[in-house]
């Protein structure tokens, strides 16, 4: 069996197959197995994200984790042909060592470590990370079928210069000719410095499903309105969105973490709210009757304030649709 290394799996063409769903493509940071198509993919800016690195110890419950959060990329893949999920499997963990990731935790059923990667681990394992209107795609990983053979996953993490990235496969043999392969990529830095800007796909996908979105990448000046430079990017990825949607209506919603008074709150994050509001409108022609700014202070934290990381995350701009 001839593995296939992480710098030639990273060096492969990062071009959709010509079964990919639309729209989707490789990951930079972990590449295909070759001859393998994208059946389902979800991007979301910022999610919550549970690894387990032990085995299973109870009815659907297994005691280590690893509690990360940040940018999720989940893409779910189909393997026809002469390959099984073993030989795919080991590809995969030599890629992933090769290329600099710490291998955390591994297992393949039947053949080696069968604590972790069996049919019970994967099914803890996919109930802590719901897979959210995958559609069928990924049914097949999921519920598995009477044909299917064996399973196995390998989670590898790499520090990067501002983050931490978990590469995340899990894969099995769901009938003698498919191997069904999941990639979940975690990039902590979201929710560590707030640094990745909004997405208009990931926008739209979230829109979709939640109604609305926290839009990151956009900073003010300190207890100021003033949007600052490095926020046009993710401005112009919102702008992105509207235009696709021009028949649709949202509300800017400013967010405060709860230090100062509540009025002052309140009415700083209106103002930060009708500033993103009139770049939209000003720089990027959107019209004015679709957006309505709104500022709720510091009425719906999303983390505690307690700790500077929660006040981080409770400051915030949101997009909600109308």
């Amino acid at each position: 069996m001839r593995s296939i290394s992480v710098m030639m799996m990273m060096l492969l063409p990062l071009v959709s197959a010509a079964a990919d769903v639309p729209g989707s493509e490789d990951h930079p940071a972990v590449g295909r197995y070759p001859g393998a198509e994208i059946a389902w993919q979800r991007i979301d800016n910022f999610a919550q994200y549970r690894i387990p690195i032990g085995p299973v110890t109870g009815y659907r419950q297994i005691d280590d984790w690893i509690e990360a959060e940040g940018r999720v990329t989940r893409t779910f893949y189909e393997l026809t042909g002469p390959r099984t999920h073993a030989e795919v499997w080991a590809n995969y963990r030599d890629a992933l060592s090769n290329g600099g990731f710490e291998i955390i935790v591994q297992g393949l059923d039947p053949a080696r470590n069968v604590d972790v990667g069996h049919r019970r681990w994967l099914e803890v394992y996919y109930i802590a990370n719901g897979f959210n209107a995958s559609g069928e795609a990924v049914e097949q990983l999921t519920h598995g079928n009477a044909s299917q053979g064996g399973s196995g996953i390998v989670f590898g993490r790499r520090q990067r210069a501002e983050d931490t990235i978990y590469a995340l496969v899990s894969l099995e043999q769901h009938d003698e000719d498919t191997v069904a392969i999941l990639v979940d990529v975690v990039e902590t830095r979201a929710a560590e410095s707030g640094q990745v800007i909004a997405d208009a796909e990931a926008i739209g996908r979230d829109m979709e499903e939640q109604g609305r979105v926290v839009l990151e990448g956009l900073y003010f000046d300190h207890d100021r309105d003033t949007l600052t430079a490095e926020s046009s990017p993710a401005l112009a990825e919102i702008a992105k969105f509207l235009a696709s949607t021009p028949d649709k209506r949202f509300f800017i919603v400013g967010h405060t973490d709860n230090v100062g008074t509540f009025a002052y709150n309140l009415d700083l994050s209106r103002r930060r709210a009708e500033s993103v509001r009139g770049a939209l409108i000003d720089d990027h022609g959107i019209q004015a009757e679709r957006l309505h700014a709104h500022g709720s202070g510091p009425t719906s934290p999303v983390r505690s304030n307690a700790g500077d990381a929660g006040r981080a995350a409770n400051r915030r701009v949101e997009l909600v649709e109308r």
